[in-house]
């Protein structure tokens, strides 16, 4: 997506290339941590790369929105700084000496009888903060710190900004990678560390997923410019992660990971193709297109694939994800029959934004707002096919072969 690289760029490509790969270094080493103060170093040294990509090679309001992304993300950093602290001095394992050593290993944190009797974190511990279990304090202060990354209404303000003033190959890794990083957190850590109270609060996490889905649903609808409208459609997309979470479910376990794996892969070739239609016009404002099938149509097909595949129709990657989270929620004993139905909703409202747009913009005469505009709309270039090509491939790939992720995982 970097090969049709903007001037600015251009003119500053070592600089913006070496972000890059330290900003992918970031993320790998995030993936791999089995150790909280190894994740949370990497989970941090993201924000730096990010915040210069976004604010030297962005649109007109990109120091804004590099700063706004930044201060959100290093609130909830905070937040897993003081988790994580917590953790450490509550946990102990065993040395090959028989000693005791205070540890930041992950998996010996889901172990409840490595935590120090009497300390702050163990699961007999009886202390309150304002009438709230210690513990209980502890993971609602994690599970922030991951939702703003994730992110969750009403923490994701940073996150159209942020789209919007990204150049393209900056949106689609930060909407293909870097969210699922929040959602990632949330299985590794929050999920899995704090089990009960995930369960005791499982009521109030599905009633934000749906608030997320419904909500970011309806202002995608309502937007003029179509990266604003993917973005928000993202915000939407992961409420079911945290929905399918919430449920306590195996069904809603695995559609949130599947959600997660699926939306990786749409909203990078979503965010590609507006893109595409921004490097030609400079501008994605969707009043001012109209039929563009009939100008670009190899263009406009794979826009009808990437809205589809979307919404969450059979035979791609998202309804896979979708059916299980929704399958969860009816599922649930922590979630009531009409909140499940609810969540359904958000499928029909997907539909209705991503549909309407493609009939706006794509479908009946052609004609532009600005007809100057015409002779720059030229078709895709065999580098933006190939792309979009493989993406299609992996969305239908994994719509039909759903075992691929499902043999990997364990609930």
């Amino acid at each position: 997506a970097s090969k049709n690289i903007t001037e600015n760029i251009a003119n500053n490509s070592k600089g913006y290339f070496s972000l890059f790969l330290v900003l992918n270094a970031s993320v790998f080493g995030c993936f791999c941590a089995l150790d909280f103060f190894l994740f949370f170093l990497f989970f941090e040294f993201m924000l730096l790369p990010m915040y210069f990509l976004i604010g030297l090679w962005g649109g007109i309001r990109r120091e804004y929105a590099a700063i706004k992304f930044f201060i959100y993300t290093f609130l909830g950093s905070i937040l897993i700084l003081f988790v994580m602290i917590t953790l450490g001095l509550s946990v102990q394992i065993k040395t090959d000496d028989e000693g005791l050593l205070h540890t930041f290993n992950l998996l010996a944190m889901t172990n409840p009888q490595n935590y120090v009797l009497g300390s702050l974190l163990h699961p007999d511990n009886q202390l309150f903060i304002a009438g709230i279990p210690i513990r209980h304090f502890v993971f609602i202060a994690l599970f922030i710190g991951f939702a703003i990354k994730l992110p969750s209404v009403p923490l994701h303000t940073w996150l159209p900004d942020a789209h919007v003033e990204a150049s393209t190959p900056i949106s689609m890794v930060l909407a293909g990678i870097l969210l699922k990083i929040g959602g990632y957190g949330m299985i590794r850590i929050v999920y899995k560390i704090f089990p009960i109270e995930f369960a005791t609060y499982s009521t109030w996490i599905c009633g934000f997923a749906i608030l997320s889905m419904l909500y970011a649903a309806f202002v995608a609808m309502g937007q003029t410019n179509l990266k604003k409208l993917i973005a928000y459609s993202s915000i939407s997309h992961m409420g079911y992660v945290m929905l399918g979470l919430g449920t306590i479910t195996q069904e809603g376990y695995y559609g949130a990971v599947y959600q997660l794996f699926s939306h990786g892969i749409l909203s990078s070739m979503l965010f590609f193709l507006a893109g595409i239609l921004y490097q030609r016009t400079n501008n994605l404002e969707i009043e001012n297109y109209k039929g563009l099938l009939n100008q670009m149509p190899q263009y406009s097909f794979f826009v009808a694939i990437a809205f589809f595949a979307s919404l969450g129709l059979p035979g791609f990657s998202g309804f896979i994800g979708e059916m299980l989270v929704l399958a969860g929620g009816f599922h649930s004993k922590y979630l009531p029959i009409w909140a499940a139905i609810l969540a359904c909703f958000a499928l029909l409202l997907g539909a209705g934004y991503f549909l309407w747009t493609y009939q706006r913009m794509f479908l009946g005469k052609f004609s532009l707002k600005e007809p100057s505009m015409q002779i720059l709309l030229t078709d895709l270039t065999q580098t933006e096919k190939l792309l979009l090509l493989f993406l299609t491939l992996l969305a239908v790939l994994f719509g039909l072969f759903p075992s691929i992720i499902f043999e990997k995982l364990v609930f």
